[in-house]
């Protein structure tokens, strides 16, 4: 199932999709076509566990053999960011694709050295954004604007110390993540947070694909292109840490909750990689797209 919150007028709804029919009211179509009650936010549908998941995949066959009045056509959706209200800063992991961990060590003008375990950061509530909202140029604070598509996991159940082997038991779904980032306010502080943390740098979605749907995160297409032209184009199996890999990392000590969102890292092709970097600038598009979620598109303003 895709899942994806979008806007109607000052409220934010939980939705469905249905590529062929459109977005579907999940809270409403569970009342009036199940007499079922399902939680209002996609946060709390995956907090709710399998009892809400199987009440929203219900809900959405039934709806499915009504007529189409139900469903909103996509096009007419203003979408938010599916997760609204984070609790927790994003987790993210850097440097986890090969030939992106060379090309930046060539921009600092080093030698590539490979991390021998997941390298962590984090980006606060305040730089997320949806599909469709503005990502601030920000210009008095940065020259260097880049981008970088990823793969991101999104947590289903609470749990720590999670083995590999069992990583899927704890993960809901997978969305798109475009980990903003000011370069050279990284490069000035000697760490990823704060150059990758200001505001409206993280933009997330536009869905939320459950598991069962998605796949296995590795063989799935990432690209990314700024006004139409490719700049990232790659494939989640060449991940330097695949995804069990990474929740055991991060969990062993640490707890993760529903809801929770874990970006995986992001290939080659970034603006600081190139011989003459092409940095992003006010009105460019830039679209971040994961095989089996779909587009994030996003302007910079």
């Amino acid at each position: 199932m895709k899942f994806l919150t979008y806007k109607a007028g000052s409220d934010l709804r939980v939705g469905v999709l249905d590529e062929s029919k459109g977005v579907l009211d999940l809270v409403k179509a569970a009342k009036s076509l199940l007499n079922k009650d399902v939680p209002d936010t996609l946060r709390g549908v995956i907090e709710a566990g399998d009892g809400a998941l199987a009440t929203a995949r219900e809900a959405l066959k039934a709806a499915q053999g009504k007529p189409d009045g139900l469903f909103t056509p996509l096009d007419a959706v203003t979408f938010a960011t599916p997760l609204p209200g984070a609790r927790k800063n994003v987790f993210c992991v850097g440097r986890n694709y090969k030939a992106h961990i060379e090309e930046m060590a060539a921009s600092f003008g080093r030698t590539a050295d490979y991390p021998k375990n997941p390298e962590f950061f984090s980006k606060p509530p305040t730089t997320i954004v949806g599909h469709g909202e503005g990502v601030e140029r920000h210009a008095d604070y940065t020259d260097k604007l880049d981008y970088e598509v990823e793969l991101a996991v999104v947590i289903g159940k609470k749990g720590r110390n999670i083995k590999e082997a069992n990583y899927e038991d704890y993960v809901f779904g997978y969305t798109v993540v475009n980990d903003i980032t000011a370069r050279d306010a990284q490069r000035a502080h000697g760490q990823f947070f704060k150059g990758k943390s200001f505001d409206t740098f993280c933009p997330i979605g536009p869905f939320v694909v459950t598991k069962d749907e998605f796949g296995k995160p590795d063989g799935h297409k990432l690209t990314l292109t700024v006004n139409g032209k490719v700049r990232q184009d790659s494939n989640t199996s060449d991940l330097y840490f695949g995804v069990p890999k990474i929740m055991e990392s991060l969990s062993g000590a640490l707890t993760l909750e529903p809801g929770d969102i874990i970006a995986t890292g992001t290939p080659s092709g970034v603006a600081a990689g190139m011989k003459e970097p092409a940095w992003l600038q006010t009105g460019d598009v830039v679209e971040a797209y994961v095989e089996g979620v779909g587009v994030l598109r996003n302007t910079i303003v």
